[in-house]
């Protein structure tokens, strides 16, 4: 990224994110970080969830870096897939934990209007952190989320939904997979240069 200055954009899941969740610690830590609020955390609705996103892409030409957790994640998959070319060149990457598998037969009802779950490759470097014990996808639904979207993989052992409830309010260890797409960006401009 060399003399870019990256914003960080933390997209939250259902029910947004408190402020002793990770996402609200990074925003804290990270540099040039920004949240997308949604208008309504309670029932989301796919269609405002992906404007609002594509709103804050669009107000700011600086090249950015998504950082999506459960619902936000599957918000990012439907983005990409319908966004315009320009927007979609201002994302360098993203970070994708805990997607939420809203083809669940268990999911709850205000996020069943998210599916069908996007299967197409993301067309910029991507993520997936998920876990062995997460109720809102099971580890091979989190395996195969990230073959469809053309995304590394990470399966972490007891994280339950990265979330606070499984004990992840800062979630320092998070910050390496974030450096390692970083490191990725860089390597791949480095070789096109």
């Amino acid at each position: 990224m060399g003399n870019e200055i990256i914003r960080y954009l933390i997209v939250p899941g259902w029910q947004g994110s408190a402020e002793d969740h990770w996402q609200s610690h990074w925003q804290r830590s990270l540099p040039n970080s920004v949240r997308v609020e949604q208008t309504d955390w309670q029932t989301p609705k796919l269609t405002d969830w992906v404007a609002e996103l594509e709103r804050h892409i669009a107000n700011d030409p600086r090249p950015t870096i998504l950082i999506a957790h459960s619902l936000g994640c599957i918000t990012v998959a439907h983005w990409a897939q319908q966004a315009p070319v320009e927007l979609v060149r201002r994302v360098r990457a993203a970070l994708l934990v805990a997607p939420a598998d809203v083809e669940r037969s268990n999911c709850p009802a205000e996020l069943r209007n998210f599916a069908p779950i996007p299967t197409h490759a993301l067309p910029f470097p991507s993520q997936v952190v998920g876990s062995d014990n997460d109720s809102a996808a099971t580890p091979a639904r989190a395996i195969e989320l990230a073959r469809h979207w053309d995304s590394e993989a990470a399966i972490l052992s007891g994280a339950g939904h990265i979330n606070v409830k499984s004990g992840h309010q800062r979630w320092e260890q998070g910050f390496a997979y974030l450096y390692r797409l970083q490191n990725r960006i860089e390597q791949a401009a480095r070789r096109r240069a």
